[in-house]
């Protein structure tokens, strides 16, 4: 086991003998322990705390309140290091603060993240006698979490002041003015941190089941998360995603007054007891409301097996996992049958998608016959359909995937004077709407055509600027991924759809709220949905080399390990089924990356591999 210790870099004044700041590491055995890390000085300036390793899942760390002879400099760490605690309600780092600011101070507002831990200087190191003294918060922003716990990349240079006074009967030095919210380093966060998805329904969805939308969020991963994405989850979704989504939970409803923790009993069951504002619902809704907690605990709390909700004084309903499945879909839930790919010949083949299987067949119907030429492709997701884009970039042509179906005439066109300029790759929706988009620099374009036929949609998208080079669309039909190009930068950005018109009408869409999910990569050049809110990324940083990664749809960094590296890759794939290989087109050809082992070569005859999306 581990424990944790803060450490200080000195400067700017004479070293003076302070107190050690001091950490409680408790672990699932029990045991705490007392540590403490060098004298600390009792004046000069902070230049850097050292921001924490990653520590052991099971070690839970608490600060230490401040010794009675604690200096400024050290009450200023201290309550710094007791911000990156594990205590719930962070009560030591308020036994840093005056009574006053103890009980205006909001940490729950914000999490600022950066680089590294936070410095911090004395603006008047010399008058420390007067009872009033002032230190400047630095750094360099990595991301923001708002008082909705969502996650938002940031740059530049953060600069927060906190002020000092000292006490004129007990002469304690305490905080009389702090930022709301709390700050902390990148690796502190990480320790501190973790993500998770909460679930809601596409608002636009009229199937049946209908199709959840991940939400992901960031609780404190050694905080009762599970209470945490519970409370989470009925106050509502995000206001990035809340316009394209719906929830089972009633207004107003919340955890029932001392409810929390919320734990599962020994048989796996999770008793939610909610407030009467979810008395008077009916069974159906209740299920809903029972499979948004059953998928958004999944990964959370594998021990959860079944949620029953009660309100008035008695039971709504009760549902197990296997039957959230039947309430509602969520993406990761459906597993392609086949891997795709244009081969040699440029048709259109496939293999058994998980399986050893490398040897293509060409699929049934006109794409795979050979007549038209390919260069990429997609498939529907009910693997019925396809979409081929002829080798010249100019045609878009869609065909049933049964034997002796015809495909007729191009369902678009593009006019670039290039094959670069032309149709991007295509990508079908879970409503079975095809996107693609027409890179022609003189009048690029963003089109749906809707059931995969008829006259084409163009989708408006004001606040993207630049031409889209990509198109992948999640498999909720709610997000959609684009690879954006201005001034020979290619970045992803991740947009909400808006689709509004009624029966009998031509929709009008939109892609709203534009973000960006790799802000350190200056070039992108391929991408795919690698889960139900991640996307696995080709690219690279200026000046550096190209890299693989997988990235949350709110630009975080997962907590998995990045793909094996892998030279010179011009296209991926990936399935929102977790469980499907990665695959890619190299400079080896075609080749798969299954759980736990090594690339793998499909074929060398073979280029724009997909799964069904």
């Amino acid at each position: 086991m581990r424990t944790r210790t803060g450490r200080l870099h000195v400067g700017g004044g004479e070293r003076g003998r302070g107190a050690p700041v001091r950490t409680v590491a408790y672990a699932a055995s029990g045991i705490v322990l007392l540590a403490g890390c060098a004298s600390m000085p009792d004046n000069g300036d902070l230049r850097g705390v050292e921001s924490t390793p990653r520590q052991d899942a099971q070690v839970r760390v608490f600060a230490m309140p401040p010794s009675e002879d604690a200096t400024p400099t050290q009450i200023v760490q201290g309550f710094l290091e007791a911000l990156t605690s594990d205590d719930p309600d962070y009560k030591t780092a308020r036994q840093y603060l005056t009574r006053e600011a103890a009980r205006t101070w909001r940490p729950e507002l914000s999490t600022t993240v950066l680089s590294d831990g936070p410095g911090a200087q004395a603006d008047r190191p010399d008058r420390q006698d007067t009872g009033s003294l002032s230190y400047t918060l630095t750094g360099t922003k990595v991301a923001t979490v708002d008082a909705q716990q969502s996650y938002t990349p940031a740059s530049g240079s953060y600069d927060e002041l906190v002020h000092l006074t000292r006490d004129a009967k007990s002469e304690q030095w305490r905080i009389d003015a702090v930022p709301q919210g709390v700050v902390m380093g990148k690796s502190d966060f990480q320790r501190n941190y973790m993500s998770v998805n909460k679930y809601y329904f596409a608002a636009d969805d009229a199937g049946s089941p209908p199709m959840t939308v991940a939400d992901p969020v960031y609780v404190r991963s050694h905080v009762d998360p599970t209470t945490q994405m519970v409370r989470s989850l009925i106050e509502g979704p995000t206001a990035w995603l809340d316009p394209a989504v719906r929830t089972g939970f009633p207004e107003g409803t919340a955890l029932r007054k001392g409810a929390s923790p919320l734990t599962p009993d020994d048989r796996g069951r999770l008793t939610v007891p909610l407030n009467d504002k979810a008395a008077e619902i009916g069974t159906g809704r209740c299920e809903e409301m029972a499979a948004q907690l059953l998928f958004t605990l999944r990964t959370l709390s594998p021990a959860v097996d079944e949620v029953e909700l009660r309100a008035g004084g008695g039971q709504l309903c009760s549902l197990a996992q296997e039957g959230a499945e039947t309430v509602a879909t969520r993406g990761a839930l459906g597993r392609p049958d086949y891997l795709y790919f244009v081969d040699g010949e440029g048709r259109l083949v496939r293999i058994t998608a998980g399986s050893g299987d490398t040897e293509p067949a060409p699929v049934p119907g006109a794409l795979g016959e050979g007549e038209k030429a390919l260069r990429s492709v997609a498939v529907a997701r009910d693997e019925r359909t396809a979409a081929g884009v002829a080798i010249d970039g100019k045609s878009l042509f869609v065909a049933s995937l049964a034997s002796g179906s015809s495909s007729e005439e191009p369902v678009l066109r593009s006019t670039g004077e290039t094959e670069e300029d032309r149709l991007t790759t295509p990508s079908w929706d879970a409503q079975g709407g095809l996107w693609v988009a027409d890179s022609d620099p003189t009048d690029p374009r963003l089109y749906l055509l809707e059931d995969g036929e008829g006259e084409p949609v163009q989708v408006r998208t004001p606040g993207l600027d630049g031409r889209v080079r990509a198109v992948r669309v999640a498999a909720d039909g709610v997000r959609i991924a684009l690879v954006v190009e201005k001034d020979g930068r290619s970045s992803l950005v991740i947009g909400r759809i808006d689709r509004n018109g009624g029966t009998g009408e031509r929709p009008t869409v939109t892609v709203l709220d534009p973000r960006s999910a790799t802000p350190e990569l200056e070039q992108v050049t391929a991408m795919s949905w690698a889960g139900d809110s991640r996307l696995v990324v080709v690219g690279r940083e200026q000046g550096g080399v190209e890299q693989m990664k997988y990235v949350e749809v709110d630009g975080s960094t997962p907590d998995v390990p990045a793909p094996a590296a892998l030279t010179g890759v011009e296209a991926v794939t990936a399935s929102e089924d977790e469980q499907a290989p990665l695959t890619a087109y190299s400079v080896d050809g075609i080749v798969r990356l299954p759980s736990g082992a090594q690339w793998q070569k499909v074929t060398e005859e073979g280029t724009a591999p997909v799964y069904p999306g």
